[in-house]
C-alpha cells in the first residue's frame, strides 16, 4: 500500500487497472482550468462541486467508475457521493495514473 493509498488518495494500482480493463468510465473531478492543462483520453469532466447534480448522468453510463483529480483527495470525496448513490467506483488518484 502506497503513501496516498493509506490516506485515501487512491485505490491500489491493481484495482484501478482491473476496473479499466472491465470498461470503467474515467471521471475527472478537477476544475475546468486544471482540465485544460491536460487530461486522460476518454475521461469525462464533472467537477467535484457538480457531482451530486450529475448522479443520474453518471448512473446512466452503466459502467464502473474510476475517479481521478490532481492527487486523489477530491476523488476520494467524490467516491463517497458515488457509493452512497449505489455507483461502483474506485479512486484512481492523480489523472496521470490513467493517462
Amino acid at each position: 500500500m502506497g503513501f496516498f493509498n493509506f490516506f485515501g488518495g487512491g485505490s491500489s494500482t491493481d484495482q484501478v487497472k482491473e476496473y479499466i480493463e472491465k470498461g470503467a468510465k474515467i471521471l475527472d473531478v478537477r476544475t475546468e482550468a486544471e482540465w485544460a492543462e491536460g487530461y486522460a483520453e476518454g475521461s469525462e469532466l464533472i467537477t467535484l462541486n457538480e457531482i451530486q447534480q450529475n448522479i443520474d448522468k453518471i448512473k446512466s453510463w452503466n459502467k464502473p467508475v474510476v475517479v481521478v483529480c490532481r492527487s486523489g483527495g477530491r476523488a476520494g470525496s467524490a467516491i463517497s457521493y458515488l457509493k452512497n448513490a449505489g455507483i461502483d467506483a474506485v479512486n484512481g488518484g492523480a489523472w496521470q495514473n490513467v493517462a
